[in-house]
């Protein structure tokens, strides 16, 4: 204990705090389980290898500890996608991400955040299914690449023509950056989280996804119940009203405005 120094405890502190934000990662993509069967081999490895220092258990361990690198790194490449994608959004980093920003990357003004909610009023009367991302710091290039490039300006009838039944682009995502929709048709991830409510179907399981691997804002509008739904941060609410929707947009512009000041 004598050469236990400051330095020790923020190393400490900073592995776990890493690990707590992996643990959040993997237990939103269903693979906590083995995600805590790592951590008990790597708990087992350093107690027979270094604290017990049995040399042939410790050696076969050794084996397995090489090749579990590379195990590991396939097992969780996704994950660490979005490890490194949470790490670049988070607002100590921010001012990285400001000096490659684009111009047309800013706030929706509150024309678009009305047109957005006529639309999905309306949507949802119809039972007209619609998904709807919403792009903050994290650029979604090569989301927009799947789908039919755009850069259209906003409007109600737009929106609402793009999701029509049976027309070309209406199964797939929608994609707005700034005051642009940039593509339409967009294929995106689902989401694997077994804890998703079975009476979510693809379009929810595909906002949770993209949720969960950026920082973009998601509207769902349900094919099957009219309902309106936002995803963020690996979370959904389900079954929101049109003011609600309103809240959280505008919402997301304040909190992105305060970040700049």
């Amino acid at each position: 204990m004598e050469n236990f120094t400051i330095k020790d405890v923020i190393d400490i502190l900073l592995v776990a705090a890493v690990m707590y934000q992996l643990y959040r990662i993997v237990s939103k993509s269903g693979t906590g389980t083995i995600f805590k069967g790592v951590l008990a081999f790597i708990v087992l490895w350093v107690l027979i290898s270094q604290v017990l220092q049995m040399r042939l258990m410790g050696a076969i361990l050794d084996l397995f500890k090489d090749l579990g690198l590379f195990v590991i790194i396939i097992i969780f490449q996704d994950e660490i996608k979005r490890f490194l994608m949470s790490l670049g959004s988070n607002r100590t980093f921010r001012f990285i991400s400001r000096i490659f920003r684009s111009k047309d990357s800013g706030e929706l003004n509150d024309a678009v955040v009305t047109s957005l909610v006529v639309a999905c009023m309306n949507m949802a009367k119809t039972y007209t299914g619609a998904l709807i991302v919403i792009e903050q710091e994290i650029k979604l290039g090569n989301y927009e690449a799947t789908g039919e490039v755009l850069d259209a300006d906003i409007s109600t009838r737009l929106i609402e023509n793009i999701f029509f039944k049976n027309t070309p682009l209406h199964d797939g995502a929608m994609i707005i950056a700034g005051n642009k929709i940039k593509a339409a048709g967009c294929i995106l991830p689902v989401s694997q989280n077994q804890d998703i409510p079975k009476s979510f179907g693809l379009r929810h399981r595909a906002a949770l996804g993209i949720s969960q691997e950026t920082d973009a804002k998601v509207i769902v509008i349900s094919e099957e119940r009219g309902k309106i739904s936002f995803a963020s941060q690996g979370k959904i609410e389900a079954n929101i009203t049109p003011e609600r929707l309103q809240e959280f947009l505008v919402g997301s512009m304040r909190r992105r405005k305060k970040g700049k000041r």
